[in-house]
């Protein structure tokens, strides 16, 4: 994939941007949250290094690929980050996505995906995108499903069984319609 994203852009309530440096005190609070590691295999917080470690990694993939997760914002704050990279271990684009425990409930999850998967299967170009969420975890799993996602299959992920959800170009242009 050659395509470039936009460094930032706006859906809906969202602004959705490429991450930066000054983002880090927010990815340390967000991964230190009980509720956001709390579906890991070992649920355990991350240290302030692994969350730079997280963002320089996010940072990384802008540099190399042309896109990546977006740091989210709502109404001026930043509330989360995500979107799709490049998935070493699955075909298809890996969709991710966290927000923090605050803004929960409000569909930022929902939009947020929608609108990566306009970016997968419109100026990417994607074929597949795949999304993984724990089975303890069913918020994660509801957005995935609302938004088109299929369960494939269990698979090992960290050490843990993990559901893989997939959405192939197909049918995404079936219920997104063909201007998608």
């Amino acid at each position: 994939m050659n395509t470039s994203l936009p460094l930032s852009h706006r859906s809906g309530r969202l602004l959705l941007r490429r991450p930066v440096e000054t983002d880090l005190d927010f990815l340390v609070d967000l991964f230190s949250r009980w509720e956001v590691v709390a579906h890991r295999p070992a649920p355990v917080a991350d240290t302030p290094q692994q969350s730079a470690a997280r963002l320089a990694r996010d940072i990384g993939h802008w540099d190399k690929h042309g896109y990546g997760r977006w740091a989210v914002e709502a109404d001026g704050k930043l509330v989360g980050f995500g979107g799709v990279t490049l998935s070493a271990d699955f075909d298809g684009l890996n969709l991710s996505y966290h927000l923090h425990p605050e803004s929960w409930g409000y569909g930022y999850a929902t939009e947020l995906v929608t609108e990566a998967l306009h970016a997968a299967f419109g100026p990417l170009h994607a074929d597949r995108v795949i999304g993984l969420a724990r089975a303890a975890n069913p918020a994660s799993r509801r957005v995935l499903e609302k938004c088109g996602f299929a369960f494939e299959q269990e698979v090992m992920l960290h050490g843990a069984p993990t559901m893989l959800f997939a959405l192939a170009r197909p049918r995404w242009i079936r219920i997104s319609g063909p201007a998608a």
